[in-house]
């Protein structure tokens, strides 16, 4: 039995070539997946355009995108949380990917079971972007268990993947949230619960300042050209920047601000998926505390259509892959 998947070979939209290949097996540890749908990261692109080599010596073809939901088809004989005909929404491995395809073989570890009111397209956009808006939260000090005290969060390019799920998160934690955003998106991030939406593109949101003069507690940084400079001015006594887009230049900012021993600090995430937490954000999905907002949904066929949208870089939310 063979299948079709997309495989990058480097370079833009066009290198996502379509292939057919065997239905891979399951080992032991492991449980094959029937995908239903899968959401493509803009880390997926960088990984094609070679942005993140050294780091991810890759070789092509490679399958991308690990963002999966989908049925479980056959279980390894080591897996008892799991059986065929389960709905999951699942992780697969970062470094072997394997997402835009009929069939992908997913870990038990990073694999959740998914109730009948999140939607396969739902699923599938949570893992990365969602658990990242999380984890970043968390490290500003975030509590989603009701013990924590609210402050005052700017979220950079909250239109995105990853910001759109924490302007929501923020809110849930009971946080004061100023959103940044082109002006098409200023209304959805309100509906998402913003408390003030800037145009990034006007003075204010050029400078970063709060409509309401507040300054800020934490910042969850989702793009990249804004300077220290800029956030500077805007921060509280004890802030942090936390960076999702990492790069060189952020891990030595974060480096001299620890020599200085500074009370605005700049926090590089490496988000680190966990399954506890893949089942909290479906659980708040199923709840309705949680929504996903889909930018385009394209069909598996025209994989080479939602790859080309995520590599524009100005996608609004989710960009998901039907099959």
């Amino acid at each position: 039995m063979r299948a079709v998947r997309y495989g990058g070979y480097g370079g833009g939209a066009a290198a996502l070539k379509h292939v057919e290949v065997p239905v891979p097996s399951t080992k032991k540890d492991k449980i094959l997946l029937k995908l239903e749908a899968a959401s493509i990261n803009p880390v997926d692109c960088k990984i094609q355009k070679g942005n993140l080599w050294p780091f991810m010596p890759l070789k092509f073809p490679f399958i991308p995108v690990c963002d999966v939901a989908g049925e479980v088809i056959e279980v390894g004989s080591a897996v008892k949380n799991f059986k065929p005909g389960d709905k999951v929404v699942s992780m697969l491995l970062f470094m072997k990917g394997g997402g835009l395809a009929e069939y992908a073989v997913a870990t038990p570890q990073l694999t959740v079971h998914r109730p009948p009111e999140v939607s396969p397209t739902e699923g599938a956009a949570l893992p990365i972007a969602a658990s990242t808006a999380l984890q970043a939260l968390k490290s500003s000090g975030a509590k989603f268990d009701g013990s924590g005290k609210p402050f005052n969060v700017l979220i950079t390019a909250a239109s995105g993947g990853v910001g759109h799920f924490a302007v929501q998160l923020a809110k849930l934690a009971n946080l004061h949230v100023t959103a940044t955003c082109g002006a098409r998106n200023i209304d959805t991030l309100k509906s998402l619960g913003a408390d003030e939406v800037l145009d990034y593109r006007s003075p204010d949101g050029a400078r970063l300042h709060s409509p309401s003069g507040r300054k800020y507690d934490a910042v969850i940084h989702c793009t990249t050209g804004i300077g220290w400079s800029v956030f500077e001015p805007n921060l509280s006594e004890n802030s942090k920047v936390v960076v999702v887009t990492i790069g060189p230049m952020v891990f030595l900012k974060s480096a001299m601000k620890m020599l200085i021993c500074a009370k605005k600090r700049v926090v590089p995430l490496v988000a680190i998926p966990k399954e506890e937490e893949l089942r909290f954000l479906v659980g708040l999905l199923k709840e309705g505390k949680l929504k996903v907002v889909v930018d385009s949904k394209h069909l598996l066929s025209n994989a080479e259509d939602a790859w080309a949208k995520c590599m524009e870089g100005h996608a609004t939310g989710k960009i998901v892959v039907e099959m």
